[in-house]
């Protein structure tokens, strides 16, 4: 072999594939024509000085997808592709793969169940109006805030029940009460359970995961005492409607759960389609503990979190 040939070839593959050098650039560089910088391109690719590898997210995904089916026993998993691994990036684009998969399969007469929360208000403001007859959009637990701090609440379940041509059906109560004796008080207000009753009713369900972070919504919305904060950081790993869980899906407090207003969350397992929409490493612990719960039968995330859960 011509040694000669071989040093420039591998040199010109250098400047060409690593510094991004226009073969005009590398011609004049190694004092050849630019004719014989691209036959000594081709050489490199051909004596496997070069290998090129091409990258395709959406196939890349699906595999991700077939391989959390197969874990976790989901029936279905969306994983979308994100740019990059931040918390902002990745819930604005399981957001909008949330919303198209909602275009995609709701159908007249269904009732959708939606919690509330900063990635729930990304999905809605997302959503695409579809013409549907028929469909109830109902809160699946209270929305009421004892804070100043946002929860959308109200937002979300207005958003969806525009894009489904319907009226919103809220549960106006605090999502965790003082006490127990007043919460099953306000829950035998005809009014109220009709309300629960017709989140038991439906047949989609989509919502998502909170953490025991300190920065955690639930915490900064002023629900909890000091010691009650300690008790779910410590054995929970987070919360799916305001109930919290450990790492093996098991409710960690049934004192602090027997308090809180909305769905329980043995109904997200009978539902036709539960959708846990989460991504970000700092719920990875939350959506492994609510995979493991089998409260949700799709997963709709990220590719950084789809490969996390896999480890």
């Amino acid at each position: 072999m011509d040694i000669e040939k071989q040093r420039l070839s591998i040199e010109a593959a250098r400047l060409y594939y690593q510094s991004d050098f226009s073969q005009q650039d590398i011609a004049q560089r190694l004092g050849v024509s630019r004719p014989t910088v691209s036959r000594l391109l081709q050489f490199a690719k051909e004596q496997g000085y070069v290998r090129i590898e091409i990258v395709d997210p959406q196939e890349d995904s699906h595999m991700l997808s077939k391989k959390l089916e197969q874990k976790y026993g989901l029936d279905t998993v969306q994983v979308c592709y994100s740019p990059l691994n931040t918390y902002e990036e990745i819930q604005k684009h399981i957001a909008k793969q949330t919303a198209d998969y909602l275009h995609e399969i709701v159908q007249d007469k269904d009732i959708i169940g939606v919690t509330w929360g900063t990635t729930m208000f990304a999905v809605a403001r997302q959503l695409q109006p579809k013409s549907v007859r028929g469909v109830e959009v109902v809160q699946l637990k209270g929305g009421v805030s004892h804070s100043h701090v946002n929860t959308y609440a109200a937002d979300t379940v207005n958003l969806f029940a525009e894009a489904y041509q319907t009226v919103a059906r809220y549960l106006p109560l605090p999502v965790i009460f003082d006490n127990i004796a007043l919460k099953r008080i306000v829950e035998e207000d005809r009014h109220i359970s009709r309300i629960i009753e017709l989140g038991k009713q439906a047949n989609i369900a989509v919502f998502t995961v909170g953490t025991v972070r300190e920065d955690a919504l639930l915490f900064r919305l002023g629900y909890f005492t000091d010691e009650e904060q300690h008790l779910l950081k410590k054995k929970g790993v987070g919360d799916i409607s305001s109930r919290f869980f450990d790492k093996d899906g098991n409710i960690c407090s049934e004192e602090i759960n027997n308090r809180t207003v909305g769905i329980d969350l043995q109904e997200l397992r009978k539902k036709e389609k539960s959708i846990l929409v989460a991504g970000g490493q700092s719920k990875v612990d939350a959506i492994r503990a609510a995979l493991a719960g089998k409260y949700a039968n799709i997963l709709v995330t990220d590719q950084f979190t789809a490969q996390s859960l896999l480890v």
